[in-house]
């Protein structure tokens, strides 16, 4: 009898099965509101953190920003604060690249050739790819984000940046453009990554020049968002792939798991565990100050305030988060006792 290893994909359409799913509602709309205005005003006047400064336009942040978006499975959105201000998606960029990659690919290939287990280092650890024997990372840290980059379908960096840019944009659901202010901002400072490239392709980990995958990830970074825009990706992988605004698919729900598994291990770099044990979700955070988190089946939530904590983390983000996951039932680990006489198994 054959029997398929864990790295390998099942041998069917996940995506065309009508397989039993874990799912769920968000509470009523009064309760989700209400909610989330208590989140926001119990903790909009913590002053803990530090603005990021290591990418000096991201210094011009004002530390008092703060907002918090939820938007549904069926695209009802709920939210308060500093809503309308823009900034750039950073690191929050690196799951639905995964995305997009997986669903070129496929999420065995995307796997094998980047790894997905966390590496308990820095999110630009150099140290993480040398002692990893396979030299794969995960693509929620700068090596393996950079390595996914690189694998963007396209012949030209040009064909690559242009599949990276709209695929993001179906996720949000409008036309997301480059800050060009951050990206030359980041550009005249990413030798470390130009660093990590080089690293990987001697180790034949990166699938394109290294310069050019390194300019390519710098774009991707400097995308300009708003808090909005990052519920609704958040919400279009709790949906199975489609946004629920638009109703594109944008990727298969085969691939949302995946993806959501990563951010579950790995999204909030070597505090993952912690993040996981105390709020339940899958999430990503980006040095702007934004954190997405994902609610299968239910929606996206996602907060934005530029004071981090020294992992890199946003402070109130974390706070909101952890209190929206309690008090909407988003914890994916969360349960009651039974019935015993529900049902028979």
């Amino acid at each position: 009898m054959t029997r398929l290893s864990m790295h390998e994909q099942l041998p069917f359409d996940e995506d065309a099965t009508a397989s039993p799913i874990s799912t769920g509602d968000l509470p009523q709309a009064e309760e989700v509101r209400a909610v989330v205005t208590e989140a926001y005003e119990r903790y909009r006047s913590n002053g803990d953190g530090e603005v990021a400064d290591y990418i000096p336009v991201l210094a011009q942040a004002s530390p008092d920003w703060f907002g918090i978006s939820v938007v549904g499975a069926r695209g009802k959105s709920f939210e308060i604060g500093d809503v309308a201000v823009t900034f750039s998606i950073q690191s929050v960029s690196k799951p639905f690249v995964f995305a997009l990659v997986c669903e070129a690919l496929g999420y065995g290939e995307a796997r094998r050739r980047l790894g997905v287990n966390s590496t308990g280092f820095p999110f630009d650890s150099l140290m993480a790819v040398e002692l990893n024997t396979d030299r794969t990372m995960n693509p929620l840290v700068n090596a393996g984000a950079l390595a996914a980059t690189s694998l963007a379908p396209g012949a030209t960096a040009q064909e690559k940046w242009e599949l990276i840019r709209q695929g993001m944009s179906r996720f949000a659901g409008r036309e997301l453009s480059v800050d060009e202010q951050v990206y030359a901002s980041e550009s005249a400072t990413n030798l470390r990554n130009q660093g990590i490239a080089h690293l990987l392709e001697s180790y034949g980990r990166l699938y394109f020049d290294p310069d050019e995958a390194t300019d390519i990830y710098t774009r991707q970074c400097s995308l300009d968002v708003s808090v909005h825009d990052l519920a609704v990706m958040a919400a279009t992988l709790a949906n199975g792939g489609v946004n629920p605004v638009t109703g594109d698919v944008v990727v298969g729900r085969g691939v949302c798991r995946r993806v959501l598994a990563v951010m579950a291990t790995a999204g909030l770099y070597e505090l993952s565990g912690d993040w996981l044990y105390e709020v339940g979700m899958p999430g990503k955070s980006g040095v702007s100050g934004g954190i997405v988190t994902v609610a299968p089946g239910k929606g996206g939530l996602a907060t934005f305030s530029p004071p981090l904590d020294p992992a890199g983390n946003s402070v109130r983000g974390q706070l909101a988060t952890k209190y929206l996951a309690e008090r909407l039932g988003l914890n994916l680990f969360a349960s009651v006792a039974a019935s015993r006489d529900r049902g028979t198994s």
